[in-house]
């Protein structure tokens, strides 16, 4: 099994260092590297998304103050980054306090400050609050926030660092005043922040025999709807679970279209197929489900023409939901629901993740060779099992993902994130 494992790893990193050119989908995949982002500062009274900061969109609820005393007390960590300063005006070191993910986004931030203004750093006037300084069911309380500013105090650029904070990943952010800019992130343990990649095992596929199977009831083995590479529709068998969660509660986004009755849930950092309006042409793409937006066109599946169909996005909603399927199909892709979703999520680029897997098919259809097919290692068997929780292969190119890829293809949610 280990020679095995550096076999797929090896492979996997020779097809990454490989610019790959083909994708699965309809029409042409993008494969090309994208050009930096031109980054909109936030204007005055503007936040980040466009919901409310307690809401489930966004940072989620309040779960309680922290205070010294408490058990959950020890949810908080000092944050020593010399690239931030800390005003500190308690002068307990308080402003230092924050939880794992607070921290974490704020070391980034950090980062693209000095990148956007050499010499100036990122300065924290607010973080963790014990005393009530803050409004009622403040996140302060959590050390879920911070109020932010740069060092030298240039008001003219907090439009531009209210704009980084976004970037480097904090579920809300407002420009909340003249004087500073506050950021937020989700709980720990929120379901929100776990939301990964996948389906509810509620969400419907279609077999080849025509039947309707829940996620829940999916096996490896089983043909399922999904597209080849020339965006026809096609049979596909089901290799494994990227991810299996039956039991988890996750936050996921509801896509609904213009087709009566047809919606897909799917969570924010899964990929899905879109199509859209660029100047005065049409762009077909795969994008993180929490980046889709009314106007947008999705591929519905259409058996009478063996093909697909545009339908618009008519509106996005969140909703919560139980467990949490992640299936790969040896296309890389397939039918959710009536609508075309790729298999693969985190990084957002569908082509690139299906060339990343193929090590990981190869390894299986090799072993379908030297093993007996009833053997409970191999997709087909009857009595197949694959444990729950995030399979290893995907784990290992989740960490070389994060060494050699830039991270706007990454979704801030990440792979850490997508384990209950």
């Amino acid at each position: 099994m280990l020679m095995l494992t550096r076999i797929l790893l090896v492979g996997f990193i020779i097809h990454l260092v490989v610019h790959p050119g083909l994708s699965c989908g309809p029409g042409r995949g993008v494969g090309k590297r994208r050009h930096p982002k031109k980054l909109t500062p936030l204007a005055y009274k503007q936040f980040i998304p466009n919901v409310g900061e307690k809401t489930l969109g966004a940072s989620g609820r309040y779960e309680g103050k922290i205070t010294k005393n408490s058990d959950r007390y020890k949810e908080l960590t000092p944050n020593y980054n010399p690239d931030i300063i800390f005003k500190d005006e308690e002068n307990t070191g308080a402003d230092r306090l924050m939880t794992q993910r607070c921290k974490d986004k704020l070391n980034a931030l950090a980062i693209s400050v000095m990148n956007q203004w050499p010499g100036v750093k990122l300065r924290v006037t607010e973080g963790w609050d014990e005393d009530g300084h803050h409004s009622e069911e403040s996140l302060h309380y959590e050390g879920r926030a911070v109020d932010i500013t740069t060092s030298d105090r240039e008001r003219s650029k907090y439009g531009m660092l209210a704009r980084l904070a976004v970037e480097a990943g904090f579920d809300w952010v407002f420009f909340e005043s003249k004087a500073h800019i506050h950021c937020s992130v989700k709980a720990e343990n929120s379901v929100a922040a776990k939301s990964g990649g996948c389906f509810p095992g509620s969400a419907t596929v279609t077999l080849e025999d025509g039947s309707i199977k829940s996620m829940k009831d999916l096996r490896p083995g089983d043909r399922v709807l999904a597209s080849d590479g020339q965006g026809g529709l096609v049979y596909s068998d089901l290799l494994m679970f990227i991810d299996r969660q039956e039991g988890a509660r996750k936050v996921f986004y509801v896509i609904e279209t213009s087709q009566p009755g047809t919606s897909i849930r799917l969570t924010a950092a899964h990929l899905l197929f879109v199509s859209r309006q660029s100047n005065a042409s049409r762009s077909f793409k795969s994008v993180f489900a929490s980046e889709v937006r009314p106007g947008d066109w999705v591929y519905l599946a259409d058996e009478k023409a063996g093909g697909f169909k545009e339908v618009e996005v008519e509106r996005i909603r969140l909703e919560e939901d139980v467990g949490a399927y992640a299936p790969m199909t040896a296309q890389g892709t397939l039918v959710v629901n009536g609508v075309l979703a790729s298999c693969y999520a985190v990084v957002e680029e569908h082509s690139w993740a299906h060339m990343a897997f193929a090590p990981l098919r190869l390894g299986l259809n090799l072993l379908s060779l030297f093993s007996p097919r009833n053997s409970t290692l191999l997709p087909g068997s009857p009595t197949y099992f694959q444990a729950e929780g995030i399979h290893w292969y995907s784990q290992i190119l989740y960490q070389i993902g994060t060494w050699v890829l830039d991270k706007d293809y990454i979704h801030p949610l990440g792979m850490a994130e997508k384990s209950s």
